[in-house]
């Protein structure tokens, strides 16, 4: 897989990560995962922060012992800054804020759930341009809670499209937005436009050594080509 790195130096690497592949391996080795690739390039990669497997966008990964001692104490110490773009069902009222909650895993496993005995959790949000039936969210982390983004969104009632853990996992389809939608003629059955998480980390600020560094990533082509239909029908609407 062809890798698309933002920058690199003799200290850290920043990829812009694709959907559907793990950031680091899971418990039993069971698909191969970014930094699975960074270690068949670079002598030393060493895991400073994680994305989910559906998320899209920047990640970044250590050279060294030291950096990734450094760098990790700065993601712990909240002095990253971390912003995502995501897609979410409905339109906010209001259309910005702030969560707080607790976050801790579900008891029977495989979620994350608010709760009052759960680890603190901190999101900020603001509504970049809302659609009938939809709304672009920008993001922005305070903490780094399994899954927070997704579990805040389902908190506010308004999920990520496509989450099929803390929504409903449905695709975006153009029939969905469009009036007059007729099927092509040499297709069964209708492609969506948005058929994973629509949820892209794209930007990202620290400073490391006195330097401060700040990197974004464009949204994934499928997010874009998404918006573009959102907003074409919305014009007409």
């Amino acid at each position: 897989m062809r890798l698309d790195i933002i920058q690199q130096n003799d200290h850290f690497i920043v990829i812009n990560k694709p959907s559907g592949l793990l950031s680091v391996p899971d418990r039993t080795q069971s698909e191969p995962s970014l930094k699975d690739l960074l270690r068949q390039r670079y002598p030393e990669v060493y895991t400073v922060h994680r994305l989910d497997k559906a998320t899209s966008g920047l990640i970044v990964f250590a050279r060294d012992l030291e950096t990734h001692k450094t760098l990790s104490k700065l993601f712990e110490t909240r002095e990253v800054e971390k912003y995502y773009l995501g897609l979410v069902e409905g339109n906010l009222m209001p259309d910005s804020g702030i969560i707080e909650t607790g976050i801790m895993e579900h008891p029977a496993g495989g979620k994350m759930i608010n709760h009052v005995k759960g680890k603190p959790s901190k999101t900020a949000y603001q509504s970049e341009e809302n659609f009938k039936g939809y709304s672009l969210v920008r993001f922005r982390i305070y903490t780094g809670r399994t899954h927070q983004i997704r579990v805040h969104c389902q908190y506010l009632g308004h999920s990520i499209v496509g989450d099929p853990v803390y929504g409903d996992g449905k695709p975006l389809l153009l029939s969905a937005i469009k009036k007059k939608f007729n099927l092509s003629k040499n297709e069964l059955e209708e492609r969506p436009l948005m058929g994973r998480l629509a949820l892209h980390a794209f930007q990202i600020k620290f400073q490391l050594e006195g330097v401060d560094y700040h990197f974004e990533s464009p949204l994934s082509k499928d997010m874009q080509a998404t918006l573009t239909q959102l907003r074409k029908h919305a014009a007409k609407s």
